[in-house]
């Protein structure tokens, strides 16, 4: 009888790749304008800051766009 459990591999979060890195870079420079503009507009709608600043919005963005880019 075998015991396969001793041998499961682990497995590793692999590091991003430089690519990853300059596509998220770019992306998030993209989005940033318009993530400042609707937290200035949500800003002025509610008459205060909201939780969610402009760079944590874009950034956010770009955590959801760059993966869809390479999974495709």
């Amino acid at each position: 009888m075998t015991d396969f459990t001793s041998d499961h591999p682990v497995a590793r979060h692999k590091p991003p790749r430089t690519e990853f890195m300059i596509y998220f870079g770019i992306i998030f420079l993209a989005t940033l304008p318009l993530a400042t503009l609707t937290w200035a507009l949500a800003a002025i709608r509610s008459g205060s800051l909201t939780e969610k600043g402009p760079i944590k919005r874009a950034w956010s963005q770009a955590r959801i766009i760059t993966p869809m880019i390479f999974s495709a």
